[in-house]
């Protein structure tokens, strides 16, 4: 008996001994770094995570497991499950069934603060993941439970509970404002706001009391640190009602804390104290707590001067740790380190005093330079801090996309660069002065927007020769700063920086970003291959003479990382980097297309035979490019692909959905009489992954996409006998779940099967499955619904459908449809000249595909593998109102004075107005 039959019969894991044993076997093959040992044992959690009482089996090893290696691994699978699918889907089944959420909630508190540290912070982050959904409507309990520990005395239990609340609460730095919001805050702030004020208050006492007992200090500081995040956090929404009575208090504890000479301070405790200090002073209500001009010297000379140091501990990461240093810094997410925290706090203070702030530390800046410049080697460190503070000072408002966007005037940030920045960017010794050198670039990249071009000129190819520097930061800053220049837009919304004024530097720019990735520790580096697929972008056809090279070492370094795929962002601008290759390279010539197939198909079948579910969305988006190159019929590579394609596991994972049925469509659109003659069964498998992606309220759309190809491309004679169950498939989802979604996707689809098979044909079908069918859906559907079609193409569509029915349907002059000719013209004119109706009902709540959780990775979406909006009916209808004006014309020549007849009855006189303008413009008149 295999284990997977014995452990699991009826979709049920008893908790044994025996399942604990297998979870504990197959989680320690997880750990292995063999991908042959590791990825089985992966998959195998993967397939039997579904099962009732498999989280209870995991808490249970993490509780009692002798193996501290496996009560971690526990934790953080347990953590990732509850990642994946605590959430409930409309539509999907309940990943965890209901008795195993109640047992969850009834214990994890209670195990989260019984857990060693390493365990707890797991655990904390899956309560934090569970409140989120649940909390408050469905965990009321949670908040006392946690409050009520706070008497324990126990501060690992007090910082569990602290942990937790930080984990739960700090989303609302981020959440934009609604009342659900703030109801759910004040409902926090009612039970917490005084207990968490009690406990600063006692934790401040305790550390007087404690004054010279280190190991006690630690732990107590770690507790002031998890209090000022949670004040921090309860404080962002600014409901400050709840503090108000306090907040003195508070600023006298963290001003007295902060300037305090003491070298117990830890980081985080700083950091959030001055964090707290900067959401203050930038509140109106607390304005005058800083308007004392000794307050605001005090604040600038002992608390914020000292945190901008470059610390020895920001050494070491930066020479050490680079990875953690890079992402840190550039990625906002040093927040809390001193330094950010101090820049955070001058930010703040200019508010409401950049003239006495910017007089205070002018004098500063200029000593520190002064100090630098007496012995550059010594005093390295007083430049790095003078650069940071001037950086602090300059930058009042900032995106990603621009960098500075608003800069305090009193700071001439161009005197700043000529005089003390492009010193370091054009020393000759390249790694000297590593921080000094890393600090200028990050100048560059920071002020982008505010420094004439002529300089961001001068600094591009000295940028360039940076990015071989042997300091993993200082050409991590020079790829990045590239990459962020050549994202600027000039005149006309073109690159500020074009190809023409890179054509100097091209080739050494391209030698030394791939060169880069040979440097120690940037193999992977995320920043650099992004510079490579915007350097791509910007020289365009400049890169062709390069391709044959460059393609090649692309297509090595993927092959590497499809081994082990660790970077996300990095294996993303490698494929963007790909697909700029192919397009740019087959835009020159067509052709090429075959030397990139024989380049990227090895690589591309690995991948795909090991499935590895990261690249998989990847590598169908890259084929779909290239297959819609092709300009001759479709090659036998890729049928010899086709019937994998329709295999229903890839369907499954949720982020396969969209690249597949592009690709789908590109087979469709290249080789649709080659798919409908090679084998029968080809069209019921696609005709079965229509019907699954229909019955889907998050990936209808997409099996319209699929559907509307299948009807464009494929022979008349080959699916002549599905239509039928076609649309009864359709009219079954139509009853059972109608969503505006669907609708607008409906209505696209039977105006294309009209434009394509004829206006009779729609009727006809209609009919066929009920009688008077093709009236009702006309009545309940096309016409009170098609304003909300959105997009020039769908619009199109739907326009010239409906312009069929009309003219070309003799049920609609010679039946009891004939009362919906004036309506249905009625429409269409709508649809011409109205806005768009873009109304909801209340009651549909649609879920994005890239938002449903799930084991598999998310869909990315390519940009540069992008497709080119299709028209189905093209040049053969260029303005449908003068289709439908010749249109008519010829309906009443046919029927002479049917027309104007109908018209003058019951078309309204606006619509009549719109629909004279028509016939004026086609000059043509109706009889």
């Amino acid at each position: 008996m295999t284990v997977s039959s014995c452990i699991f019969s009826n979709s049920t894991m008893e908790l044994n001994d025996g399942n604990l044993q297998t979870l504990t076997e197959f989680m320690r093959k997880t750990l292995d770094p063999d991908p042959s040992v590791r990825r089985p044992a992966e998959k195998f959690l993967e397939s039997v995570e579904g099962n009732q009482n498999y989280p209870i089996l995991l808490l249970t090893l993490l509780e009692k497991s002798q193996d501290n290696v496996i009560r971690v691994c526990a934790a953080v699978t347990f953590k990732n499950y509850i990642k994946r699918n605590w959430r409930i889907i409309e539509d999907e089944p309940n990943k965890i069934s209901d008795p195993d959420r109640t047992t969850i909630k009834a214990n994890i508190v209670n195990l989260m603060l019984s857990s060693p540290e390493q365990i707890q912070k797991q655990l904390s982050d899956a309560i934090s993941i569970i409140g989120r959904e649940d909390f408050p409507l469905k965990w009321p309990d949670l908040l006392t439970e946690m409050v009520t520990r706070f008497q324990s005395g126990d501060f690992h239990i007090i910082n569990g509970v602290l942990r937790t609340a930080h984990s739960l609460f700090k989303r609302y730095r981020h959440e934009f404002k609604s009342n659900e919001l703030w109801l759910e805050i004040k409902l926090v702030l009612d039970t917490f706001a005084n207990p968490l004020t009690e406990l600063f208050k006692a934790t401040i006492e305790l550390c007087q009391t404690h004054a010279t007992d280190i190991n006690a200090l630690k732990i107590l500081f770690s507790s002031l640190t998890l209090i000022s995040k949670l004040f921090y956090s309860l404080n962002f929404q600014d409901l400050p009602e709840f503090f108000e009575d306090n907040m003195e208090t508070w600023m006298s504890n963290f001003h007295n804390l902060l300037t305090l000479d003491n070298k117990l301070l830890q980081t985080d405790l700083v950091s959030n104290a001055i964090q707290f200090l900067a959401s203050v002073c930038e509140r109106p209500h607390y304005k005058h707590l800083f308007e004392d001009q000794n307050t605001l010297t005090s604040i600038c000379e002992k608390v914020i001067v000292p945190n901008m140091e470059f610390r020895s501990a920001d050494e070491e990461a930066f020479e050490d740790n680079s990875e953690e240093y890079i992402r840190r810094d550039l990625e906002g997410s040093d927040i809390d380190t001193r330094r950010r925290a101090a820049c955070d706090l001058v930010r703040g203070l200019c508010k409401f005093f950049e003239g006495p702030v910017t007089a205070i530390f002018s004098g500063y800046v200029n000593s520190m330079l002064g100090e630098y410049a007496k012995n550059p080697r010594m005093n390295w460190k007083h430049k790095d801090a003078a650069i940071y503070l001037v950086t602090s000072l300059a930058s009042k408002a900032q995106t990603a996309k621009h960098g500075i966007t608003q800069a305090n005037e009193l700071v001439n940030l161009t005197e700043f660069f000529v005089n003390h920045i492009l010193t370091d960017l054009k020393s000759p010794n390249v790694n000297e002065f590593p921080v000094l050198k890393s600090d200028a670039i990050k100048y560059v990249m920071i002020f982008r927007s505010q420094l004439p071009k002529e300089q961001l000129l001068q600094a591009v190819p000295l940028l360039v020769a940076h990015l071989q520097a042997e300091s993993t930061v200082e050409h991590t800053y020079a790829a990045h700063a590239l990459e962020r220049l050549f994202t600027m837009r000039g005149p006309n919304n073109s690159t500020l920086i074009t190809p023409v004024e890179m054509a100097p530097f091209t080739e050494q720019l391209l030698n030394n970003l791939f060169k880069a990735l040979a440097l120690p520790g940037s193999s992977e580096n995320e920043y650099i291959m992004k510079a490579i697929m915007r350097s791509f972008s910007l020289l365009q056809e400049a890169i062709v003479p390069y391709i044959p090279t460059l393609i090649g070492q692309l297509t090595h370094k993927l092959l590497l990382v499809s081994k082990n795929p660790s970077k996300p962002h990095f294996n993303h601008y490698l494929f963007e980097s790909l697909c700029l290759s192919i397009r740019i390279t087959c835009k020159a010539n067509p052709a090429t297309v075959g030397s990139f197939e024989e380049a990227l198909f090895p690589v591309f079948t690995e991948i795909l035979q090991n499935d590895v579910q990261e690249f998989v969305p990847y590598v169908f988006q890259v084929m779909s490019l290239l297959l819609e190159i092709h300009t001759s019929s479709i090659p036998n590579s890729y049928m010899a692909l086709f019937p994998h394609l329709l295999q229903p596991v890839l369907w499954e994972r949720t982020g396969n959905i969209p690249p597949l049925v592009r690709l789908l469509q590109a087979y469709l659109e290249k080789g649709a009489a080659t798919i409908a003659s090679s084998a029968a069964d080809k069209i019921p498998g696609l005709l079965g992954v229509f019907q699954k992606l229909i019955a889907s309220k998050a990936n209808d759309h997409q099996g319209f996409y699929l559907m509307n190809s299948i009807i464009e491309h494929m022979p008349t004679e080959s699916i002549v006998q599905y239509r039928k169950q076609i649309f009864i498939l359709l009219f079954q989802r139509l009853q059972s779940s109608k969503t505006t979604k669907f609708i607008k996707s409906f209505m696209v689809f039977i105006n294309l099967y009209g434009v394509k098979y004829g206006a009779i044909a729609l009727q006809e079908i209609f009919d066929s499955i009920q009688p008077k069918m093709f009236g009702m859906v006309l009545e309940k559907i096309v016409i009170p619904e098609v304003q909300k079609v959105s997009g020039p193409v769908e619009k199109k569509i739907c326009a010239v459908g409906i312009t069929k029915i009309l003219t070309e349907c003799p049920a609609m002059m010679d039946t009891e449809y004939t009362k919906l000719w004036t309506p249905l013209l009625q429409a269409l004119i709508g649809l011409f000249e109205l806005p768009e109706d873009d109304s909801i009902p209340d009651d549909e709540h649609f879920i994005d595909i890239e938002d449903t959780p799930g084991y598999q990775t998310a869909f990315s979406q390519l940009a540069f593998a992008g497709k080119k909006e299709h028209d189905p009916i093209g040049e053969a209808v260029n303005n449908p109102k003068l289709l439908l004006a010749q249109s008519l014309h010829k309906l009443s020549t046919a029927c002479p004075g049917r027309v104007p007849s109908m018209l003058s009855t019951s078309l309204n006189a606006e619509a009549l107005q719109y629909l004279q303008g028509y016939l004026q413009a086609a000059s043509v008149q109706l009889v």
